[in-house]
């Protein structure tokens, strides 16, 4: 089969969730019939998750194929080197009509001991937010494991998160160990290592339609957390239009903001890595020799590391701008 090579887009992967809502169907126009949809996976490696291509050539094809057709071609020499045929990360869209369970998620090594998997560092881009919205990440005050395993029994755990009001365009950064939920009312964008492994250390005592609470993991949560984790999780960055603007530089992926007015934006991809574009407001176009795709808010394209020059065209359009 040839290599042919172009802006390659992905079925929407929906999850119905005890706490989802509706902004994704409303906001997103992610066409589903589940009621409470909480995810949508836009760009997924995952087993039992795998993408399939939705457009052009290679349509109807999963993102497992692409990795055995394309190679380093889609994912560059190095990760192909690396990840081999894993598909390095995981990229959703998240609607909390309720708050999410407090939780965390395991550094590489306790994931690989344990799960046979990746951690899961990930980061947090706000799309939208209902008024008096927060983002729970983090302590508010010093734990101790003895302290945070008293107030777990007393259940009054939230007594000592840290609640972050949240606003459009607010930026977290997720390290492995740091506890954290999605507030009522946020939709967001999130971007993160291939890894399905979290571990629930609260749910707010909810009950599903047949009275049955969701399983804790408090047993391999406890030597998880990292009690010692500065608060550097809020992330400031630029705006510069017409350009991108770096926002989280970390091992596992780096995210820029990518906002284009009135532009032709010419784009030259030399960083041995796909480029994902996840389109957080507005429309576009981008176009590679003669393919050209379009993309609007709530939508995602993934440029394979081979696809070098291309360009980005738009009235207005804001994008997280994304490669390994």
């Amino acid at each position: 089969m040839n290599k042919i090579l172009y802006p390659i887009k992905f079925e929407p992967i929906l999850k119905d969730k005890i706490w989802g809502g509706q902004k994704l169907k409303k906001i997103l126009n992610k066409q589903s019939e589940l009621t409470n949809v909480g995810e949508s996976w836009e760009v997924s490696g995952v087993e039992g998750d795998i993408s399939i291509v939705s457009n052009g050539y290679y349509k109807g094809k999963s993102l497992k194929d692409l990795l055995k057709i394309l190679g380093p071609d889609l994912v560059g020499q190095q990760n192909h080197r690396i990840f081999e045929d894993k598909f390095p990360l995981l990229i959703k869209f998240i609607d909390a009509r309720e708050d999410l369970s407090i939780q965390l998620h395991p550094n590489d090594k306790l994931a690989a001991e344990r799960h046979d998997s990746f951690g899961k560092t990930e980061m947090w881009y706000v799309m939208q937010a209902d008024e008096d919205s927060n983002l729970i990440v983090g302590f508010n005050q010093k734990v101790t494991p003895e302290k945070y395993l008293k107030h777990l029994e007393d259940k009054t755990l939230t007594e000592i998160l840290n609640f972050d009001k949240v606003n459009k365009g607010d930026t977290y950064f997720i390290e492995v160990g740091r506890v954290h939920a999605i507030g009522a009312g946020v939709l967001l964008a999130e971007i993160q290592q291939t890894s399905d492994v979290t571990y629930r250390v609260y749910d707010w005592d909810r009950v599903d339609d047949e009275g049955n609470e969701r399983e804790l993991h408090n047993d391999l949560a406890i030597d998880a957390i990292d009690f010692d984790m500065s608060d550097n999780f809020r992330i400031s960055y630029s705006k510069t239009e017409n350009k991108s603007n770096e926002i989280v530089n970390c091992p596992y992926f780096t995210t820029n903001y990518l906002e284009v007015t009135n532009n032709t934006i010419k784009k030259q991809n030399k960083k041995d890595s796909f480029i994902i574009y996840i389109c957080v407001e507005g429309e576009a176009t981008i176009t590679y020799n003669e393919y050209i795709e379009s993309i609007k808010v709530g939508e995602t394209i993934l440029m394979p590391a081979d696809a070098v020059d291309f360009e980005i065209a738009s009235k207005k359009a804001k994008f997280l701008e994304v490669y390994v």
